[in-house]
């Protein structure tokens, strides 16, 4: 018999790359990815590990449901950062929760973050995490057999890319942050072991298929706590807390991660309930996820920073 078929929105980039190596690796589904763009490398990369290629596109929705036609999961996932802001993110998992409805889906993994709006009672929206919080209760509400919320940590890739080290003046290099640096209050992760916890959800059903939260993330860490680990494999970074009116006029869209990391401050990443989630997590997918200091041995060499 074939195996039942997972589709995989987001496959040629970071969750949904994890997730479909995930897949691949497990080897108890057959994968198929929703893309944009068939023709790219990336996917063209995936059609030679054996993964079907749906062309598909959650900014058109008469694309998404022949994509998950005949499909028994879905995992689905939209991008803040790629332009899907405020309703347009919203709309978006709402075209892609109908099409997987209508494709005959059981089980969906929806990848979201805690409703930072509403756990502090309106005082920090950090729309990133609210757009897609909002968007729990409408998967919960379809009538999917099975669903799975899925809460990826901030990403170990954003300290290379978005979020790098800066000069601060004086010679040194590191961050300024507008919270207390030596708080550990940030749940981050390799974002390419997303996809390993949700790939043990789908094998799961019956004890995490029914509304729970898996947050995906090896500990919690501080900013100081990163620094440490850094310069103890070579580099010399420093991290200085800013005020919040400071660090909103560095660079456009900056209030967005202000708010960010006030949320962390106050509520943890993961937020109030986050040793419950992560504690589920370990429960089904019990191997140790990768810690910060090893990610950052291969993947921020102090010999690299230098040149």
């Amino acid at each position: 018999m074939s195996k039942p078929i997972i589709a995989v929105v987001g496959g040629t980039g970071s969750q949904g790359g994890g997730v479909v190596d995930a897949l691949l690796a497990r080897d108890r589904f057959s994968v198929r990815v929703l893309t944009r763009n068939v023709d790219s490398e990336r996917a063209r990369t995936l059609a030679g590990r054996g993964v079907e290629l749906v062309q598909a596109d959650l900014n058109d929705a008469p694309t998404l449901e022949p994509a998950f036609e005949g499909a028994h999961g879905a995992f689905l996932v939209t991008n803040f950062w790629d332009g899907a802001t405020g309703l347009e993110e919203g709309r978006q998992a709402a075209a892609a929760v109908a099409a997987a409805k209508a494709g005959g889906v059981k089980h969906v993994v929806w990848s979201t973050l805690p409703d930072s709006k509403r756990l502090s009672k309106g005082e920090l929206t950090v729309h990133h995490f609210t757009n897609k919080a909002q968007v729990d209760e409408l998967v919960a509400n379809a009538g999917f057999e099975r669903h799975t919320f899925v809460e990826a940590p901030m990403y170990f890739q954003n300290l290379n890319t978005m979020m790098g080290p800066q000069p601060l003046g004086d010679g040194a290099t590191g961050w300024a942050v507008p919270m207390d640096p030596a708080k550990r209050v940030i749940h981050a992760g390799d974002v390419s072991e997303v996809g390993k916890v949700v790939a043990r959800a789908f094998e799961n059903p019956d004890r995490v298929g029914n509304g729970q939260y898996l947050a995906v993330a090896p500990a919690v860490i501080s900013w100081n706590d990163i620094v440490a680990a850094l310069n103890a494999q070579g580099h010399d970074l420093s991290v200085v807390q800013v005020p919040a009116e400071v660090y909103d006029g560095f660079f456009p869209g900056a209030p967005e991660l202000r708010e960010m990391f006030q949320w962390f401050e106050g509520y943890t990443y993961f937020g109030p309930d986050a040793d419950q989630k992560m504690a589920l997590t370990r429960e089904i997918h019990p191997e140790a996820l990768t810690s910060f200091a090893t990610w950052a041995s291969v993947n921020m060499p102090a010999d690299a920073a230098a040149h």
